[in-house]
């Protein structure tokens, strides 16, 4: 990595999350032209992260505490992965995943767009994919001119996805549970984190998703359940 991006990242509102990280706002705009620099490290990594993040959550801070423990343990385990194999940085590559439960509105998709943008100033290198669930069935159906299975790899192999929605229909078509199947066990069986946000519950979510795709989420995933009300409706 020889880019080094600027060090005036106005705009974004990074101040609370440095300051969850216990960092001053002054640290991430330090320059010593070191390409390798933890800040620019971050500076780098939160550019690329803020490309995935919506508009609507361009200022999002997590919540809960579970996904800040999540944070750390990436950040931990692509330390003691870099110490091992010397190299001039530290990447998320292995660790565990997250599976946040809940109705609709109660800001499971602000917690986790808050988390990738927490993720990307720690000075710890995050490669990230993000979709819904609908946009990533729409983007691999069969069509012509498009090659779906690279499109497949795109999100398969990324160091890092989120998923928003999933397990949203009611009943899983042969279509839609195949595309789960093949995402879900290829990560699990490489422990790639993975982020993943539904509105099913835990009695349901079997129903939603298959007993195959359920059963490699209960072992891969901590489950977090959100309660509350929808907050939309009060807005």
């Amino acid at each position: 990595m020889h880019y080094i991006p600027p060090n005036n990242l106005r705009g974004h509102d990074l101040t609370p999350l440095l300051a969850a990280r216990g960092l001053h706002p002054d640290w991430l705009a330090v320059n010593d032209f070191d390409p390798h620099s933890p800040q620019n490290i971050a500076r780098y990594t939160y550019l690329r992260t803020a490309e995935l993040v919506p508009f609507h959550y361009r200022t999002a801070v997590p919540e809960l505490p579970e996904l800040r423990a999540w944070i750390d343990t990436l950040v931990l385990t692509a330390r003691e992965a870099q110490a091992e194999r010397g190299g001039p940085i530290a990447s998320v590559v292995n660790g565990p995943s997250l599976l946040l439960l809940g109705q609709t509105g109660v800001g499971k998709t602000y917690e986790v767009y808050g988390a990738m943008r927490e993720l990307a100033i720690t000075g710890v290198h995050a490669q990230w994919q993000a979709t819904t669930s609908a946009d990533l069935y729409a983007a691999l159906r069969p069509r012509h001119g498009i090659d779906s299975e690279a499109e497949f790899r795109k999100y398969r192999d990324s160091p890092l996805l989120l998923v928003d929605d999933l397990g949203t229909e009611r009943k899983p078509t042969e279509f839609t549970e195949e595309v789960n199947f093949r995402l879900i066990n290829y990560r699990y069986e490489r422990h790639m984190p993975t982020l993943i946000t539904s509105n099913a519950d835990a009695g349901t979510l079997r129903e939603r998703l298959g007993d195959r795709v359920t059963s490699r989420l209960r072992e891969m995933c901590d489950r977090v359940a959100i309660k509350g009300n929808d907050r939309r409706r009060a807005a």
